[in-house]
Order: structure tokens, then C-alpha cells, then sequence
């Protein structure tokens, strides 16, 4: 049967960094010794105060629905979150707990964008936020940041891109997947712009607590009520508390949005897990010293990938100053081949890698910049080191 689909199903193409993490396990299950440096989630477990506060859960029978946008509980912890981590203050009705970051992402283009919105990007971005827009008849205009200005968008440019119709900016910081962060030296220079013209910003804060080499996290809403009024904070405990299977995100911004937002997920997923709600609470309240130690282990790897990474001939990587990720150019490499197979591109490197070094990275095209490669460090420092050695080997044999 050849069956009529939506138009707005036919704009977009699935998540390529989700498709590689689920063939690296695809490999594995067959036997196959692959280096994942594709994934996109911490590799230590969850912290076990948060899975006893979920036994208990079940154990005491919190198994049925909640309020659709999340328990009274999880509420207050993450306004104390904010205002411990952020010095911003919220109300119970400015807060709506999700099924992850992703889909407090998506609650926000449904109710804010509409077709002949645009919605401006910096690129490099993560890849959903694109096809966010494109989902919700929006059009997404991609501003293309510079290795120069640690790929952050500046003032100049986002003012550039401005038009009529811009309706949002979606900011990432720390950012996915470069690990830029814009410090608030950065932000103020365009928050003046965003209040001028009454644009909404949509920050995803979600690799908040991963910053190294001294630099403080700054939150666009934290700048002056007048921008917190026009700005809605995207969080959760995914990656700060290895949590990524448990689904728990959140959106903090203007109430009459919230409200919004709330009606849409009433009618779309309902509440989050009731269970993982639980373990939310006990997370964000007791297990900072869990997100510390993690930050501090992750440094050390970030810098030792950095360093392999620069060692190895024709790539060249942009200090990453947050999240997990390191973003090298590896454009150099196009045009070469190995037993007459041509690497053309960003995708063909990352099948040459997977076939000859057995390592997963993620090409750069899905980001928006072709040139480069990612590779997370979520990942043993032993497995890091062999996996670069790989990588060098194999770029080593094309011709």
C-alpha cells in the first residue's frame, strides 16, 4: 500500500548520532571489539542514591500517573537548583518537568513556532534542533560560527541574520558539539540584541555543570529580569547525573509559555515516569558531589584526547572548554583514498574508521560543518588512548 505521509514528515531525517551509537552496539553484539566515541551520554552509572530513591518508589507504590507537568517534589528541588547554580528564582508555574531535555525542547516549538517563523541556529549545532524547527513549519537559518571565536556566535552576526520573521535563537551552552561556552561577557553583547527586537531564547543549559579550565557557567536568564522574561531554560539530569535512560528533563521560563507547554504534553505524552521523577528529586538534592567527581574525571580525559588528537598529522582541535565532545578538522584527509575507495567527505571518513580503525565518531555533516568529526570522551581513558592510536593508524594509510 503506498501510504500519504505529512509534508512535515518528509523535511527531516533521523538523529545520525542516536543511528551510530545503535550500530557501534549492533557491532558489539556480534562480537565485534568497537571503540564507541560516538556516544552522547556519560559511561558511569547512575548515582546510587537516585536508584535506591527510585526502589523505594516502587516499593511504596508511586507508580501511577502525576500532574502532567511533573510532581510538586521535582519542582521545588529544581527551583532550588536554580537558585543555588544560577541565582535565578522561579515559580511551581514556570516549571514543567518532561521526558528529557529533547522533548522539553520540542514542547517549545510547539507552542512558540508557526509557518513562516525562522528560527536562527549557530552552527555547529546538535542535530535535532533543525529539524525541531522543521517539524513545527518553521524555518531554521543556520549561522555558521568560526573556529576563530571558539565557534560561538557573536553579536555581529547574529545581528546580521536577523530579519522580520526571526521569532527565536535557540543558544547552546556548553555547547554540542564543539564544547563552546559563551561567558557572560559574551551573552550580554547579545542579549542587548534579543531584547531589542523581542526575540524569545531558547537556552540548552543540559552540559551545564561540565566547564573546565576555571570558566563559570553563566545562564542567559540570569543577566537582567528583562531578558529572563524573554528567555525559557532548558535542563536536566541526563548527563550532570548519568541519568540519560531515565528521562527526566525540564523547562523553566515565562509562565504563560509553561502554561502552553503543559497542554501540549497533556495531550502528547502525559506525565514523565513517576518513578524516574522520584530519583530526580534525590539527585539534583543529594549528589552534587557525584557531579563533581565526574566533571573532574572527565577533564582528565578531555585533555588527554586533545593532546592525541593534535599529535596525529593534518587534524587540527579547538580546545573544547565544556561538555564532552571534541570537534577536530579532519577536511585534509578529503580527496584521499585507500585501495581506491575516494574519502570524499565527512561520511565516508567515518565509514573508512569504522571499517579500518573499528572506532564510531560522528561526521560532522550532521552538525551543520562538514569539515570536522566528533568524538565524545565519555569513555575509559585506556579505550581513548587505543581508539586515537587507531584513528592515526588508519588516516595514516590513505593516499
Amino acid at each position: 500500500m503506498n501510504f500519504r505521509f505529512a509534508d512535515r514528515i518528509t523535511k527531516i531525517k533521523p538523529s545520525k548520532t542516536l543511528a551510530i551509537t545503535a550500530k557501534a552496539k549492533e557491532l558489539a553484539a556480534q562480537g565485534m571489539d568497537i571503540i564507541d566515541f560516538g556516544g552522547g551520554e556519560p559511561d558511569l552509572d547512575t548515582p546510587q542514591a537516585a536508584k535506591e530513591a527510585a526502589i523505594a518508589a516502587i516499593q511504596n507504590g508511586f507508580t501511577k500517573y502525576t500532574h502532567p507537568s511533573g510532581i510538586e517534589e521535582l519542582k521545588d528541588a529544581i527551583i532550588e537548583k536554580f537558585i543555588n547554580d544560577n541565582q535565578l528564582r522561579f515559580e511551581k508555574n514556570q516549571i514543567l518537568i518532561s521526558c528529557g531535555a529533547k522533548h522539553s525542547l520540542y514542547n517549545i516549538a510547539q507552542v512558540l513556532l508557526d509557518h513562516g517563523d525562522e528560527v536562527i541556529i549557530p552552527a555547529p549545532y546538535w542535530v535535532s534542533y533543525p529539524d525541531q524547527a522543521l517539524l513545527n513549519e518553521a524555518t531554521p537559518v543556520i549561522v555558521k560560527t568560526q573556529e576563530a571565536e571558539e565557534f560561538r556566535l557573536t553579536a555581529e552576526l547574529f545581528r546580521k541574520h536577523l530579519t522580520p520573521k526571526t521569532k527565536a535563537l535557540i543558544l547552546n551552552s556548553p555547547t554540542n558539539p564543539t564544547g563552546a561556552v559563551y561567558q557572560k561577557k559574551h551573552l550580554e553583547a547579545i542579549a542587548e540584541i534579543i531584547l531589542e527586537h523581542k526575540i524569545v531564547v531558547i537556552s540548552d543549559e543540559i552540559y551545564e555543570k561540565f566547564i573546565y579550565d576555571g570558566i563559570k557557567h553563566t545562564s542567559m536568564a540570569s543577566l537582567s529580569k528583562e531578558i529572563q522574561a524573554q528567555t525559557i531554560v532548558v535542563n536536566g539530569v541526563s548527563k550532570s547525573h548519568a541519568m540519560t535512560g531515565w528521562r527526566i528533563g525540564y523547562a523553566a521560563g515565562p509562565k504563560e509559555i509553561i502554561a502552553k507547554m503543559t497542554s501540549v504534553q497533556s495531550q502528547s505524552t502525559s506525565n514523565p515516569n513517576s518513578i524516574a521523577q522520584k530519583a530526580a528529586v534525590t539527585a539534583l538534592l543529594k549528589c552534587e558531589s557525584y557531579t563533581t567527581a565526574m566533571v573532574q574525571e572527565f577533564d582528565h580525559r578531555r585533555q588527554c584526547m586533545l593532546s592525541l588528537l593534535n599529535q596525529i598529522p593534518g587534524i587540527t582541535c579547538v580546545r573544547p572548554r565544556g561538555a564532552f565532545y571534541t570537534f577536530p578538522k579532519v577536511s585534509t584527509y578529503y580527496g584521499k583514498s585507500f585501495q581506491g575507495k575516494p574519502i570524499r567527505d565527512s561520511d565516508d571518513l567515518t565509514a573508512y574508521l569504522l571499517e579500518k580503525a573499528r572506532v564510531t565518531v560522528v561526521p560532522g555533516e550532521a552538525f551543520g560543518d562538514d569539515n570536522h568529526l566528533r568524538l565524545s570522551y565519555t569513555l575509559p581513558l585506556a579505550k581513548i588512548e587505543t581508539g586515537l592510536k587507531q584513528i592515526g593508524e588508519a588516516l595514516a594509510q590513505l593516499k
